[in-house]
Formats: C-alpha cells, sequence, structure tokens
C-alpha cells in the first residue's frame, strides 16, 4: 500500500515550504543521477512528464534514448534536511521511462522489479538489511580527497580517538529524518572507518535506501571538512569496506529459512538459496564488485571472502548463516561492496537464490569445505567479466540493454588499467634494471 498519493504530495510540498524538487535515478553502475525543478513543474513532474537526454548518460546508449522520462516513485519523497528551512529542497527517486510509459531497458530499478515479481510468482518476498562501512578521510588544503587521516580509531572507539563520530552522529539524525531505522552506528575495525546499519525491509526500498543512505554520508562528510568514501579498498594497509546483505526469504508471513527442527535451525529451502548464490556468484561478482579496485579487498587475512565458502561462525566465509536473534534464521553474503549498483546487486543476488529453488540445488554442508575447497573468487575485473560472460542465466536476468553496455565499459576499464605504470612498478624495477 502506497504511503503518499499525489494529492498528498501537493499539500506537504504548499505546508512545507518546497521550492526545489530534484527527481534522482542511477546509471546502469549505480551513479546517482539528478534533474531539478522547481515546485512551479509539480504538475509535469507528477504526470510524468519529465525528460531528459538519455543519451547523455553512460550506459544508457541506444539508437531510442535521446528522449526519456521520469517516473517519480511517490513514496521516495523526502525532504532534505540539511537544506534551508525556507525553501526546501526535496527529492523524488525516480523509474525511467519512454515516452508511452513503458519501462527503459536500462532502468535498474526495473530490473529489480522483475526479479521480485518473479519472487512473488513462487510465493516468496523478501527482507534484507544491508550493512554499509566507508572511510572518512581527511581533505587536503585545497579541499581535495585524500586517503590519510590523524585519527586512531579501532572497533566501538569514541571521541575524541574516533574523530568522525560527530559527521556519523549527524549523518544518522539526517537519515531518522528522512524516515529511516537506523539500528546501530559504530566506529570500525580500521582507522577512519565507520558502519551503519539501517533496520531490514523488502529488497527494493532497501536498493532506494541504500542509494539515499550514500548520498547523505557524503554530503554530511563535506559539511565536517571530510571526505567520505566507498572505495572498497582505499589502502593496502587497512581492511576494506564491504556492503553485506542479509537476506530473509518470507512465505505465508513466515521465515522459510528457518527450519527448528534442523541442527541449525537451517531450512532446506534455506540450503537451496545458498546453492544458486554460490553457483552463480563468480557470474555476480562483476555486479557485486563491478571495479578494478574491488578485487584489492578479497585476500587472505582482510576479513573479506576469497574462498567460495558457507559457515555459521568463520569471519572470511562467502555465506554466513545466523539463526541467533529475534528474526530467525539469516543469510548473509558477504563479498558485495559499496562501489556496485544495488539495484543489479540485489536483482541477481535474489534472481541465483530464487534459480538454486527451482533446480533444487544442494549447497556443501557448513563449514565442512572451508578449507578443502578450490573454488575461490575472481581475483581481478577480468576474471569476473569472463565468469560473467559465461553465466547465460545472470545475463537473461539483466537483459541484453544493459548486459551489453556494462560489458563494454568494463572492458575499457580493465584495458585502461593494464595500461597504466603504477607506482609499486616504479619503486619495484626503476633502480634495478
Amino acid at each position: 500500500m502506497s504511503k503518499y498519493t499525489k494529492q498528498d504530495i501537493m499539500r506537504i510540498v504548499e505546508e512545507e515550504d518546497v521550492e526545489f524538487i530534484r527527481l534522482q535515478f542511477v546509471d546502469i553502475f549505480g551513479n546517482l543521477k539528478n534533474l531539478a525543478v522547481t515546485t512551479s513543474q509539480l504538475d509535469t513532474v507528477l504526470n510524468n512528464e519529465c525528460m531528459f537526454d538519455g543519451a547523455a548518460i553512460e550506459g544508457f546508449t541506444d539508437n531510442r534514448v535521446a528522449e526519456l522520462f521520469l517516473r517519480p516513485q511517490l513514496d521516495t519523497f523526502a525532504i532534505f534536511p540539511w537544506r534551508p528551512q525556507q525553501g526546501k529542497v526535496a527529492r523524488f527517486l525516480c523509474d525511467v521511462i519512454y515516452s508511452d510509459g513503458t519501462p527503459f531497458e536500462g532502468d535498474s530499478r526495473q530490473v529489480l522489479k522483475m526479479v521480485l515479481e518473479q519472487a512473488k510468482e513462487m510465493g516468496y518476498t523478501l527482507s534484507v538489511q544491508p550493512q554499509c562501512e566507508f572511510f572518512l578521510f581527511d581533505t587536503s588544503d585545497e579541499g581535495e580527497p585524500t586517503v590519510t587521516t590523524k585519527e586512531k580509531g579501532e572497533y566501538f572507539d569514541i571521541g575524541p580517538i574516533d574523530q568522525g563520530q560527530n559527521a556519523r552522529r549527524e549523518a544518522v539524525l539526517f537519515l531518522e529524518d528522512m524516515d529511516f531505522i537506523v539500528e546501530s552506528s559504530f566506529h570500525s575495525s580500521e582507522i577512519a572507518q565507520h558502519s551503519i546499519h539501517f533496520a531490514a525491509d523488502s529488497a527494493m526500498v532497501t536498493a532506494d535506501n541504500i542509494v539515499t543512505f550514500k548520498m547523505v554520508v557524503r554530503t554530511v562528510a563535506k559539511r565536517h571538512g571530510l571526505h567520505a568514501t566507498f572505495m572498497p579498498k582505499p589502502r593496502r594497509d587497512l581492511q576494506g569496506s564491504a556492503m553485506r546483505l542479509v537476506f530473509t526469504l518470507m512465505k505465508d508471513g513466515k521465515n522459510v529459512f528457518m527450519d527448528e527442527k534442523d541442527e541449525n535451525k537451517i531450512s532446506k529451502v534455506a540450503y537451496q538459496f545458498m546453492a544458486g548464490i554460490m553457483e552463480h556468484v563468480e557470474g555476480m561478482a562483476l555486479i557485486n564488485n563491478p571495479i578494478v579496485n574491488s578485487y584489492k579487498r578479497f585476500v587472505p587475512g582482510y576479513n573479506a571472502p576469497v574462498k567460495i565458502t558457507s559457515s555459521t561462525t568463520d569471519r572470511e566465509a562467502l555465506i554466513r548463516m545466523n539463526a541467533r536473534g529475534k528474526h530467525g534464521t539469516r543469510l548473509e553474503l558477504r563479498s558485495p561492496d559499496g562501489a556496485s549498483n544495488p539495484y543489479l546487486v540485489l536483482a541477481v543476488c535474489i534472481a541465483a537464490g530464487l534459480d538454486g529453488i527451482r533446480r533444487e540445488l544442494s549447497a556443501p554442508e557448513l563449514d565442512e569445505e572451508i578449507k578443502e575447497t578450490n573454488k575461490v573468487m575472481p581475483k581481478t575485473l577480468e576474471d569476473a567479466i569472463k565468469a560473467f560472460e559465461k553465466d547465460i542465466y545472470l545475463q537473461n536476468i539483466l537483459g541484453s540493454h544493459i548486459v551489453s553496455n556494462y560489458l563494454d565499459v568494463k572492458k575499457k576499464e580493465w584495458s585502461r588499467y593494464c595500461e597504466e605504470v603504477t607506482r609499486w612498478e616504479v619503486n619495484k624495477y626503476l633502480n634495478r634494471i
């Protein structure tokens, strides 16, 4: 059931003295885009008549995308709490459509909608909780981002050791002003690293929330003279940042991952869902870990999954099953990172799990193959590209438009990276050869 109607939006805009509205959407790589209008154009906005040049957006390239339109999702309406209280600024997250209302094939929000419809046809709904990590680094005297920090904080430290606590606190307050339920926030394991956990919600709301969350954190960091980055591995000497996802699968209002009769309280359906993810996870890596830097995180000893394993306890397993707490059995996927597009990440993860259920796949027993398995995560972006090209199921989920544009950009990105001469190479070879 929708939270807002068009009439509600018009009333709120008038009562709250909103003057600007930002129509936001993401490209296929998850980058937030923005078209701003004044409230004099509110009728145009609510009638899905705001047009933009789709050819200007990387990854939207198509012969038909000269004119695309934005369909605001009314329930995503929010007023920015950091903007002036007179002449306020609000936003909608939007679907991207053609002039006749047909969904645009490059709209990643639409991909997730289609996967959730498949789940619904099977009788399932999903609840997803993200656990997002990020770094708050200093900026230079010129205001440019750096990877340096003066703080020395570790897990759960407080100020003055945790020098980012004021920015983190303000981010939490802004998120709550935008109707987030923030369950916890804390200094994470590395210097300048932070984590904010907000409540589980439906998959689409969670994807929308991740996009909003990243925008808020970056905005707040800048207000405090810091730079927030969701880059997976900004420094070699530090653990990387993850965007872990915790899934619960529901049917008829019950958690079907839960089986009280099982020793670990894990159901057959949960094992099938897990098996689907483990079968497709190498191909999924291109979506879950989409940049060259993503693969610098997958190294032993840095609390990131290297082998494709499942466990109830191992901190470096790809999948952790947890039956503790009030929510019952939940599946935690530990590989995704914050450089990814959350709509596509959730789409491929859920689609992979559903494939495991449909085909009644069997997953390895928890913890038994931790040391013996030879299956590992891709080691480079090139490995991920090759794995994705072999996974026809995932390509069909995403559709030919996104697949062709995504692969084209990522192959060029890998090629450009291979052409670079790094500082490590210069330090290693310049004086020796």
